[in-house]
C-alpha cells in the first residue's frame, strides 16, 4: 500500500480527523477568498444601516457604522489565521533552535541552553506578553511576537526532550565518526527524527494561538483599527452586547470552532502516529544460503615483530557518579596487528563496549577518557580532543553497532546513509555516492541492492540491517572494524551469515577487526585471539585455539567461561556448568582481583592486590594463581610485586 493510500485510509477510518480537516480546509478557503469577495463591502460604512438587527440582508446585523457583521467575521478569518500561523511558526522554529540544535554543539552548550529554557519557562505567560507590549507598543505585529515568545520555551522543552534521545543514538554517533558536519547532523539526523511529535504539537498550538491572539485583541493590546481580527470584532461587539447581542455571535463562534478543529486534528494526528508506530513490522527474513567462507589463517607473528595497527596502553574511562567518579574501564592495554581479527568477551557490564567506543572516539557524553598510549596507524591520539582525534581516525575506523535498528537513522533511506561517507569524505557527487552505496550493499550479499537502497531501515530484516551496517563500515575502506555485538538478537543461521560476511570482508580488504561479544562460542568461530574482560580490566589475552582445551586456559574466569559452554560431547545427565556469584559493582572501587569473590583459587593476596596483565606462555594473563599446566605461580607473584 502506498503512502497516499495509507493517508486516505487513515482519514476515512478516523471521523474526528475527517471532520476537523474539512473545517480547516473551509477556514483556509475563507482566508484566501473572503477578503477578495467581500473585503470592500465589509469595510465600507453605510449610514443608512447603523446598528441593524439580524435580517435576510444582514444575518448577524450591522455594527455602529452600518457594516455587515457576518461579512466582517468572514473577512477577519485571513488576519486571524495568518497571525496564529506566524506566531506558531516563529515559536516552533525558535524552540527547535534552542532545544534541538545544542545536541550537536556539545554538552556545555546543552547545559547553557537548558538553563535558558528553564529560566524562560519560569516567567508567567501573561507577564511575557505584557512586557512585550510595553516594549514594542500595541498592534498585530506585537501580538504575534508576544505569542511567539510565550510559545518558544514550550517548543524548546519538547525539542530538548526529543532530541536528547536522538543525541544518544548510535546512528548519530556514527555520523559524528564519519565527519558529518554539525549542520547536516541537525537537518538530516536530529530534525527528521523529532518531526512527528513536533508537527502534532504545532497543529494543536495553532488552535491555542488563535484563542490567545483573540484574547489580546479583545483586551485592546492586539490588532488595532482599522485592522480587525476575530478578537477585535468581539471587543467592538461587546460594547453593544445588550442592544445588539448577535454582534458577538459570529466572531465568538469562529474563534471557538477554529480552536476546537485545530486541536481535534492535532489529537487525531497524534493518535494515528502512535498507532502507526505499534503496527510497524519488519519484512520477511532474507532467503539464500551463501557458501561458507574458509577461516582466516592464524597470525603467528609476535606483537613486537609486527608494527601494530592499534596500540592501547593504560586506557581508563570514568563517569561522574553520586559519590565520585565511577570507572567501568581500568588500565586496559592491548595491541591489534594489521589483518588480525580479535574478539573481546565478557559478561554484561565488564566494560567491553565502553572500551571500544572510547577507542573509536564515541564515548558517551560526560565520560572522561585517559590513556598512556592510544596509537592508531602510527599516529598518537592520546591527549588530543575528541574532535581532533575523530578527524585523525576519519574513515579509517568503521563501527558496526550492536542494535542495527537504532544504529540506522529511521528517517533516512538506507542508501542515503551509506552515501554519507563518499559524499562527506571523498566529495563525491550525489550520483556517484548513491552508486557506491548500491555497490556496497551488493558486496554484502543483499539481493536487489538498487531497490533496497531506496528503502527505510524498518523495511529490512534484522540480518539485512546487520549486513547494511557492515556495508556502511566498509564503504570508507577502513583499516580497522569495531563490531559491537554484531549478532545480538539474531537467530543462529543469520549469525553464521553475518560472521562469515565479516570474516570475508576482512580477508578481501586486509582490514583488522575487533569483535565484541558476551558469547565466547561466537568469537571462537571468527577470531584468532580473544581478550577476556572482567570488572573493567583485561584478565587474559589468549589464542582462540586454546578455547577447545580449557585446561590450557590460565585465568579461572576464562576457564569457567569455556567450561560453561556445552557441546555435543557434554554429559547431559550432569548439571550445566555455571559461574557462581555475580559480577562486581563498579560504582564502588574494587580492591584486589575483581574475580576473587567468585574464584575457587583466591587467596588473601587476590583480595588485597590487583594482578597486572603480564606475559604468560604465548599470551598474557592477570592472575596471581594461573591454572594452566607448565607455568609456576611464583613467576607471576614476582611480576606483580
Amino acid at each position: 500500500m502506498t503512502s497516499a493510500h495509507r493517508r486516505r485510509s487513515w482519514l476515512l477510518q478516523s471521523p474526528m480527523a475527517l471532520i476537523s480537516l474539512a473545517f480547516i480546509a473551509l477556514f483556509a478557503l475563507l482566508a484566501v477568498f473572503a477578503p477578495m469577495l467581500w473585503g470592500t463591502q465589509a469595510e465600507t460604512p453605510s449610514p443608512a444601516d447603523l446598528l441593524q438587527p439580524p435580517s435576510a440582508a444582514h444575518p448577524l446585523g450591522t455594527d455602529a457604522l452600518g457594516r455587515d457583521l457576518l461579512l466582517r467575521t468572514l473577512v477577519a478569518t485571513r488576519l486571524s489565521l495568518v497571525m496564529a500561523l506566524a506566531a506558531t511558526a516563529i515559536g516552533a522554529v525558535a524552540g527547535l533552535i534552542l532545544g534541538a540544535l545544542p545536541v550537536v554543539a556539545g554538552p556545555r552548550v546543552q547545559r547553557l541552553f537548558g538553563s535558558v529554557i528553564n529560566t524562560w519557562l519560569a516567567f508567567p505567560v501573561l507577564l511575557v506578553a505584557m512586557l512585550t507590549v510595553i516594549l514594542l507598543g500595541t498592534g498585530s505585529t506585537t501580538a504575534v511576537i508576544a505569542l511567539a515568545l510565550t510559545m518558544t520555551p514550550s517548543f524548546a522543552r519538547l525539542a530538548q526532550t526529543l532530541s536528547s534521545r536522538v543525541g544518544g543514538s548510535e546512528y548519530l554517533a556514527a555520523a559524528r565518526l564519519l565527519g558529518v558536519s554539525k549542520t547536516r547532523q541537525f537537518t538530516r539526523y536530529i530534525l527528521p527524527n523529532i518531526a512527528e511529535p513536533v508537527i502534532v504539537n504545532v497543529t494543536i498550538s495553532i488552535g491555542g494561538g488563535l484563542l490567545a491572539l483573540s484574547s489580546l485583541s479583545f483586551l485592546g493590546v492586539g490588532v488595532q483599527p482599522p485592522e480587525y481580527d476575530w478578537g477585535r470584532l468581539l471587543s467592538e461587539g461587546f460594547e453593544q452586547v445588550y442592544s445588539q447581542p448577535t454582534a458577538i455571535v459570529g466572531p465568538g463562534v469562529m474563534v471557538v470552532l477554529a480552536g476546537i478543529m485545530f486541536g481535534m486534528f492535532g489529537e487525531a494526528l497524534a493518535s494515528h502516529m502512535r498507532g502507526r508506530g505499534r503496527a510497524r513490522t519488519l519484512s520477511a527474513r532474507e532467503l539464500g544460503d551463501p557458501a561458507r567462507v574458509e577461516a582466516a589463517a592464524v597470525i603467528e607473528e609476535a606483537a613486537d615483530e609486527v608494527e601494530p595497527l592499534l596500540e592501547v596502553a593504560g586506557l581508563s574511562v570514568s563517569f561522574p557518579g553520586e559519590h565520585g567518579w565511577v570507572r567501568p574501564v581500568q588500565d586496559v592495554s592491548f595491541r591489534i596487528a594489521p589483518g588480525e581479527i580479535v574478539g573481546v568477551v565478557g559478561e554484561s557490564g565488564s566494560g567491553k563496549s565502553v572500551t571500544m567506543m572510547a577507542i573509536a572516539q564515541l564515548a558517551p557524553a560526560g565520560a572522561a577518557v585517559s590513556a598512556q598510549r592510544l596509537r592508531f596507524a602510527g599516529e598518537e591520539l592520546a591527549g588530543l580532543s575528541g574532535e581532533r582525534a575523530a578527524k585523525k581516525l576519519g574513515t579509517r575506523v568503521g563501527v558496526v553497532f550492536q542494535d542495527s535498528l537504532t544504529a540506522l537513522n529511521p528517517a533516512l533511506r538506507v542508501g542515503t546513509q551509506l552515501a554519507e561517507v563518499p559524499r562527506v569524505h571523498q566529495k563525491a557527487s550525489r550520483h556517484d555516492a548513491d552508486a557506491a552505496a548500491v555497490e556496497a550493499l551488493a558486496a554484502v550479499s543483499i539481493t536487489d541492492p538498487a531497490r533496497r537502497a531506496k528503502q527505510f531501515p524498518h523495511e529490512f530484516s534484522g540480518g539485512m540491517r546487520q549486513r547494511a551496517l557492515i556495508a556502511m563500515s566498509q564503504i570508507g575502506k577502513p583499516r580497522l572494524i569495531i563490531a559491537d555485538e554484531p549478532t545480538t538478537a539474531l537467530d543462529v543461521t543469520v549469525q553464521q551469515r553475518v560472521l562469515a560476511l565479516l570474516r570475508r570482508e576482512c580477508e578481501e580488504t586486509g582490514a583488522a577487526a575487533i569483535v565484541v561479544s558476551h558469547d565466547i562460542a561466537v568469537l571462537a568461530e571468527l577470531c584468532q585471539r580473544i581478550l577476556v574482560m572482567y570488572g573493567g580490566r583485561i584478565v587474559e589475552d589468549v589464542d582462540v585455539r586454546h578455547l577447545a582445551r580449557p585446561e590450557r586456559l590460565a585465568h579461572p574466569y576464562t576457564r569457567a567461561l569455556a567450561e560453561s559452554l556445552p557441546d555435543l560431547d557434554t554429559d547431559r545427565t550432569a548439571p550445566l556448568a555455571t559461574i557462581p556469584g555475580e559480577p562486581p559493582d563498579l560504582s564502588v572501587p574494587v580492591v584486589g582481583c575483581a574475580f576473587a569473590p567468585r574464584c575457587a583459587f583466591a587467596t588473601e593476596l587476590c583480595r588485597t592486590e590487583t594482578p597486572q596483565l603480564v606475559a604468560h606462555g604465548a599470551g598474557r594473563v592477570a592472575c596471581w594463581h594461573p591454572q594452566d599446566v607448565g607455568v609456576h605461580e611464583d613467576e607471576f607473584e614476582k611480576a606483580g610485586a
